[in-house]
C-alpha cells in the first residue's frame, strides 16, 4: 500500500516528465533549418545565378529584442517597363521559416523600395533578393547578432 505522499511525488513525475521530453532541442536542427534555408532560396531562383550588388539591406547589427527588427531593401532600378523589379524576397538562415517576406512590385511601383520589421529566432545572416524584369537576380546580406531570441519553435521553453 502506498502513501498518500508516495503517490502524490509519483504522480507528480508522471506528469512532469512529459514535459521534460517536449522542451528538448532536435540534435539536427542546424542541418534541418541549413536545408529548409536551401529549399527556400531553391523555390525562388531555381539554378539562376545569384549576383551581389544593386540591392541594398539596411538592418541593425546589434538587437537587443529579436521580437521586433527594423529593416530596409532598396534595390538600384528606373522602374521602366523595360527595367523594373519583379520581387524582393528577404530570407533568414536560422529562423524556424527561413522565407520572412516576398513583395511583389511593377514599373507602376514608382520605386523598389521596402521597410518593415522582423523577427529574428537568433543571431544569423539575413539575405535580400531581387529578382528583375530581365529575369536575373541581385542580392545583399547582412549579419546580425542578436542577444533575445524570438521565432521559438513549439515545445521549447
Amino acid at each position: 500500500m502506498t502513501t498518500r505522499r508516495e503517490f502524490l511525488v509519483l504522480a507528480g513525475a508522471a506528469v512532469a516528465a512529459p514535459a521534460v521530453v517536449e522542451a528538448q532541442i532536435d540534435p539536427n536542427q542546424a542541418e534541418k533549418r541549413k536545408a529548409a534555408f536551401a529549399e527556400a532560396l531553391h523555390r525562388v531562383v531555381g539554378d539562376a545565378r545569384v549576383r551581389r550588388g544593386r540591392v541594398k539591406l539596411q538592418l541593425p547589427p546589434l538587437i537587443d529584442n529579436g521580437n521586433s527588427v527594423p529593416l530596409s531593401v532598396s534595390v538600384e532600378s528606373p522602374m521602366t517597363p523595360a527595367d523594373h523589379v519583379k520581387a524582393i524576397h528577404v530570407f533568414t538562415e536560422k529562423n524556424p521559416l527561413p522565407d520572412v517576406i516576398s513583395v511583389h512590385l511593377g514599373p507602376r511601383s514608382g520605386r523598389a523600395y521596402l521597410a518593415t520589421r522582423i523577427r529574428l529566432a537568433d543571431s544569423q545572416t539575413v539575405l535580400a533578393i531581387a529578382q528583375m524584369s530581365d529575369g536575373s537576380f541581385w542580392s545583399d546580406g547582412a549579419e546580425v547578432v542578436v542577444t533575445l531570441s524570438a521565432c521559438l519553435e513549439e515545445g521549447l521553453i
